[in-house]
């Protein structure tokens, strides 16, 4: 998850409607949810650190996250955001970013939210929260310090999860709940270097996480699926 910067540093942009009646926990059953981190190897440091209880304790502060719009789209909503955490995390294998502390991903002309000396803003838990300009807001959202503290991601699960739901709720949601296909979910959290045929080897891989998941859930994946 790289370029894409928050839309809305303050809070949510404008009123969302009341959301719908989904359960999102009866749809991301424990079932569903070790069918994925179990196809991580064992030595995985995620399988020990993720874990549906900690995701639903996160969810617990997005009441909107998969429930807006039709129970279809709530459940197209759900398969998205796995199929990227799947992609990202490597079916909940990683925590950090492979080789995160050697990459400089600190953006020095966003003067907002300025990098502190020593600190590294590589990619970090479910969705690999990336770049001072999405962890100092996401941190002031949620609850930490998340410029001079962005270990915090690596190290507290529920707040881990809480960073990846939002940075779906700022910047991805409102594609998918306005029917914008799975394909406008992948140019928001990783565009820049996997679309218009920049990595369309990756972008195939988010594609079937999110076909399977929608096949779990028994609904039609929508069109537009590519970027």
């Amino acid at each position: 998850m790289h370029w894409a910067a928050p839309s809305c540093r303050e809070g949510p942009c404008e009123s969302s409607p009341p959301p719908n009646d989904v359960s999102v926990a009866d749809i991301v059953t424990q079932q569903f949810f070790d069918g994925i981190i179990n196809q991580a190897d064992n030595g995985c440091v995620g399988k020990n650190f993720y874990t549906r209880a900690a995701f639903l304790d996160a969810l617990g502060s997005y009441p909107n996250f998969g429930r807006d719009g039709t129970v279809d789209d709530s459940k197209r909503e759900i398969a998205a955001f796995f199929a990227h955490v799947t992609h990202e995390t490597g079916h909940f294998c990683y925590i950090e970013e492979i080789d995160g502390a050697s990459k400089d991903y600190c953006d020095e002309t966003n003067t907002q939210w300025p990098c502190v000396p020593g600190k590294g803003y590589y990619g970090r838990g479910p969705i690999q929260l990336s770049w001072n300009f999405n962890y100092g807001p996401a941190g002031k959202s949620i609850g930490f310090d998340g410029l001079n503290s962005p270990e915090t991601v690596a190290n507290d699960v529920v707040i881990s999860f809480k960073t990846a739901l939002w940075y779906w709720m700022t910047n991805v949601h409102s594609l998918i709940t306005s029917g914008q296909g799975f394909g406008a979910t992948i140019r928001a959290i990783n565009g820049a270097l996997e679309c218009d045929g920049k990595n369309p080897e990756t972008v195939n891989k988010r594609v079937g996480y999110y076909l399977d998941y929608c096949k779990q859930f028994g609904v039609a994946p929508g069109d537009n699926l590519t970027c």
